[in-house]
């Protein structure tokens, strides 16, 4: 087993990792400076109001991007699989 196999498949798992949480992240991100704006143009300053929103976001955001994380998961898994041989041998 060679160190640069360990490290690409350690790369390749943190890109994938990140790939997948994007969509969530991002719109968890936009939600919340978006609340966040609105709180001080009203002058709101209550901690709750920005859960509700940001938990719908996230639930959104993994509803419609769920084909696409399943694909780059399976793409993931499929190519870890098939470096199995290498490895080893």
């Amino acid at each position: 087993m060679n160190d640069s196999v360990i490290v690409a498949l350690a790369r390749d798992a943190l890109w994938t990792a990140m790939y997948v949480c994007l969509p969530m992240l991002a719109a968890a991100l936009t939600v919340g400076i978006v609340v966040s704006v609105l709180q001080v143009a009203t002058s709101i300053q209550d901690q709750t109001l920005q859960t509700v929103p940001k938990i719908a976001a996230v639930l959104a955001a993994l509803l419609l991007s769920l084909n696409w994380v399943l694909h780059m998961m399976v793409s993931y898994t499929t190519r870890v699989f098939a470096s199995i041989p290498g490895i080893v041998g």
